[in-house]
């Protein structure tokens, strides 16, 4: 299923966590990482739990996918917050400070000790892949991560802390280079292992045309959802990357003129030659729109 909005809400604070339910996102990640303080996670933990369960008795069609940002693998917590969702079903985990498929394939199996028998294996994993330079050497090796691996999206705080970078932007408000490359380098390693790029938050959520900017950047390139820190942020996102009605009739023109055309690789339709990657791109863009 693809994303177009993934809501990042605090874990310790009901009120935004009933805000973000009603923010009209695909999905929101109930943060137990960043947006909680030391002190306050293990009531985090309880208030995640409390909302998980009650979310389990509304209607399923009114809901965005339910997602638990845990805490990083080297600290200590992460079996912690894991063992507060036990036995309740979770759309997803996201793993912040992902290394490569090893990160992944260990959650998984931690996944796999407190997950519901009867919704065994369900639960998909999102990692945050590029928060540290070791992590973008491990960008290449996520096809091996498993079944559960859903998507890949890339981060610039942390990143910017790991190489002592004076700033991640530039006076144009764009990335520099190194984040750049950090974000290409997501886009491959998702693309290569099959899984959804999903493009990193734009920080200044008041900045609407600063964020349907990038968010059309972030298109251009391929990526096919945003992370997004504030409820506003959200119906941007999902406008600028939901296909428009003439992209949509665009590729079934295509794909159907392909399947009129037999075993041909190369097409005309509309006076342009169309060869098979135009015909993948068109059956890609069908599939995000769940067609």
């Amino acid at each position: 299923m693809f994303m177009r909005s993934m809501l990042f809400v605090p874990a310790d604070s009901p009120r935004k966590i009933e805000k973000g339910l009603g923010s009209g996102a695909d999905a929101i990640i109930l943060d137990l990482e960043d947006s909680v303080a030391a002190s306050a996670k293990e009531a985090a933990r309880g208030i995640v739990r409390g909302v998980i369960a009650d979310i389990a008795g509304r209607k399923a069609d009114v809901l965005p996918r339910i997602y638990v940002r845990v805490n990083a693998l080297d600290t200590g917590l992460t079996a912690g917050d894991l063992k507060a969702l036990e036995g309740l079903k979770v759309d997803g985990i996201m793993l912040p400070k992902s290394e490569g498929a090893a990160s992944v394939r260990r959650l998984s199996a931690m996944i796999g000790a407190i997950e519901p028998a009867e919704h065994r294996g369900e639960t998909r994993i999102t990692v945050v892949a590029t928060e540290s330079a070791k992590a973008l050497f491990g960008l290449g090796s996520y096809e091996s991560a498993g079944p559960r691996l859903e998507g890949l999206s890339w981060g610039a705080e942390d990143l910017r802390t790991d190489i002592g970078a004076r700033d991640n932007r530039g006076a144009d408000g764009r990335h520099t280079e190194p984040f750049r490359l950090a974000r290409s380098l997501c886009l491959f390693g998702a693309v290569a292992a099959g899984v959804q790029p999903i493009d990193s938050v734009f920080p200044n959520f008041r900045d609407e045309a600063g964020l349907r900017l990038e968010c059309d950047e972030a298109l251009r390139d391929g990526f096919t959802g945003k992370l997004a820190i504030h409820p506003a942020q959200v119906p941007i996102i999902n406008e600028m990357f939901t296909p428009s009605p003439e992209e949509l009739a665009r590729a079934q023109a295509i794909v159907d003129a392909f399947a009129r055309a037999g075993d041909a690789g190369v097409i005309g339709l509309d006076g342009e030659m169309l060869d098979r990657p135009h015909l993948v791109h068109a059956q890609r863009l069908l599939a995000r729109a769940g067609r």
